[in-house]
């Protein structure tokens, strides 16, 4: 029998892929377990984006292939949402790459700049697609510390100190998940003359500048961001529209151009609907936000609750659509703490563990419940 690729000895399964397995084992035996660790919305895109979505079915395209750089007026649209939310130009044309999910985007970024023995600077905390994508495509993962005690900023005086001879990439993720910690133009401008110096391609991950934030960020608004940086964004949070898989990158044209080479032997383009669908969210005013604000709010403010029920201490100040929580000193490992709590009270929360050693002693709450079910949560821990 023919054995695998090596490089799959370099990663293991998901962690939401192998632990919401264990999850619906319970719920089929009956047990009423309580979500609250992956942040997938639960709530819908606006009715102008499915009614866009249903329009589109009777274009004469709209089942056809299409292009590998999505519609000119997607692009346009995401230009457009760019200057009007974080006071960005891009040219459609040149510097816009519609993604089937940001999160496939990392993928074809790695593949686009990195060589087997190239290194990658990732953070830690950090979302663990970009170790496991670095180790399939046989880069090295170089982790750089996000701590508390340092606002999880990074630590600049480590990050000079670093050999970077070999590093092409360097990922960030501000507004940050896991931490919800805010973007900072400070730390945004320090990163670019960072990465300018070294010759390292820069990339935020912004997927969460709308949720909870008073001012959307992104790091292309900085002095010579365009240079050097590129953005991942995302409509799965700010839509709700996480199964559609819509994502962008923006950056310089020579860096875009580098992806498309990529992307266009991996997909045949984005269905025509789900892109007529994009096209109507990035139209949405500022009321869309607001509104959706007011919901996570609320949310936030029970999960609040729930977190100090099980002694554990949050940061008011976060944003995005997870409360991060740090665990008392006398707590178990994370792991052992919410399993826990799966198993007597049968609400799953996420470890922070799953984000790189730093997460050790964290959890991670979701939005992405009801009011309602957040309460039965709390009177779950109270009984």
């Amino acid at each position: 029998m023919k054995t695998t690729a090596h490089r799959l000895e370099s990663v293991q399964e998901y962690y939401f892929s192998r632990k919401l397995r264990e999850v619906g084992q319970l719920i089929q035996a009956g047990h009423p377990v309580i979500n609250m660790g992956i942040g997938s919305p639960d709530l819908a895109p606006h009715p102008e984006v499915i009614r866009a979505l249903e329009k589109a079915m009777n274009h004469p395209k709209a089942h056809m292939y299409q292009s590998y750089q999505g519609l000119p007026e997607l692009r346009e649209a995401i230009a457009t949402f760019y200057k009007k939310y974080y006071q960005v130009e891009v040219n459609p044309d040149s510097e816009v790459l519609p993604l089937m999910g940001s999160k496939e985007g990392i993928m074809h970024l790695s593949l686009a700049f990195l060589n087997p023995g190239d290194e990658v600077l990732i953070p830690n905390p950090g979302y663990p697609t970009y170790e496991s994508v670095t180790s399939l495509v046989e880069a090295t993962p170089v982790f750089y510390d996000l701590k508390e005690s340092n606002q999880w900023q990074p630590d600049f005086e480590a990050l000079e100190a670093l050999d970077t001879s070999r590093v092409k990439i360097m990922w960030l993720n501000y507004p940050n998940m896991p931490t919800g910690t805010p973007a900072d133009t400070k730390t945004f401008d320090r990163l670019i003359h960072y990465a300018r110096e070294r010759d390292i391609v820069l990339i935020n991950d912004n997927p969460y500048s709308f949720v909870l934030t008073q001012t959307p960020q992104s790091i292309l608004s900085r002095p010579g961001a365009m240079d050097v940086t590129m953005e991942l964004n995302s409509l799965s949070k700010s839509f709700n529209m996480a199964g559609w898989r819509v994502g962008m990158l923006c950056g310089k044209a020579a860096f875009i151009q580098a992806v498309l080479k990529v992307k266009s032997n991996m997909d045949s383009g984005m269905f025509y609907g789900i892109q007529q669908g994009a096209i109507a969210a990035l139209k949405m005013t500022p009321d869309w936000f607001e509104d959706l604000n007011l919901i996570y709010q609320k949310r936030r403010d029970l999960v609040e609750i729930l977190a100090l029920k099980l002694g554990t201490v949050t940061d008011p100040k976060s944003v995005g659509l997870f409360v991060w929580a740090k665990l008392p000193d006398t707590a178990p490992s994370a792991e052992d703490f919410i399993d826990k709590i799966l198993y007597e009270k049968y609400i799953f929360i996420t470890p922070g563990s799953i984000f790189g050693s730093n997460g050790a002693r964290y959890i991670r709450f979701s939005l992405c419940v009801t009011e309602a079910t957040i309460s039965e949560a709390i009177k779950r821990l109270e009984s």
